[in-house]
């Protein structure tokens, strides 16, 4: 067998039985991710507020969800971005499978350029999981931030009001999209990277669902907490 097969083997035996070990025990497993995904939503969160209180603006907007009531289509292109975001967090999974337990094992019996090239392919997959995961949270705080700074100026209230607001489809979902994130920082601080490919399907597969439902509150629900807390009737969209 080749060293690539084997290394394709070995990733395959290596999931399976870390999906086996972790149906023992799904709570506490999935438990710290979700709340490595909580500190990660948190300041995300702090982030946005600070951008928002930054770049209050003052002009007319056209209010959609989560300031104002949606449809089905909505709730598809909150789900759609939703999703994107969910893939390019589940490929730091991967990418960190592939640098810390796959491309190792692919080095073993080559000659030449070919090991060092697989060992320091390693630390760029790693450098590229850093950069694409600073590089997301930094884009969703900036532009997350700018859209509430310019509802609060547009109705003339607090952006941190409107940062509540949005709070019981926000949180779920925010969780939700970190949760690969969480478990590729465990993982790595444990030096269990053959356990990434196992918890990126876990994860897409729990968040998916939360997602969904993240969605739906956003469009249907949220729009109401808004109003709840702003008094801003008039500009709520049926």
């Amino acid at each position: 067998m080749d060293t690539s097969a084997y290394a394709f083997a070995h990733g395959v035996r290596h999931t399976r039985a870390t999906l086996l070990a972790w149906q023992r025990h799904p709570i506490a497993v999935v438990g710290r991710w979700a709340a490595g995904a909580a500190v990660a939503a948190a300041g995300l969160l702090v982030a946005v507020w600070v951008v928002s209180s930054l770049d209050i603006r003052d002009h007319v907007i056209a209010l959609r969800p989560p300031f104002a009531v949606g449809d089905p289509a909505d709730v598809l292109g909150v789900l759609g971005r939703n999703l994107l975001v969910l893939a390019l967090h589940a490929m730091a999974c991967v990418a960190g499978f592939i640098a810390g337990s796959s491309l190792p094992l692919q080095a073993r019996g080559r000659r030449g350029v070919a090991p060092w090239l697989h060992e320091h392919g390693g630390r760029v997959a790693i450098m590229f999981v850093v950069g694409a995961t600073t590089f997301s949270l930094s884009a969703q705080a900036y532009l997350i931030g700018r859209a509430l700074g310019g509802v609060a100026g547009y109705l003339g209230v607090s952006p941190a009001l409107l940062l509540v607001s949005v709070l019981p489809h926000a949180v779920p979902e925010l969780i939700a999209l970190f949760l690969p994130l969480a478990a590729w920082i465990i993982a790595s601080r444990r030096g269990q990277w053959e356990q990434l490919l196992a918890a990126t399907l876990v994860t897409v597969a729990v968040a998916i669902p939360v997602l969904l439902a993240s969605a739906v509150v956003e469009v249907y629900v949220s729009p109401h907490v808004f109003v709840a807390l702003t008094h801003a009737r008039a500009t709520l969209m049926s």
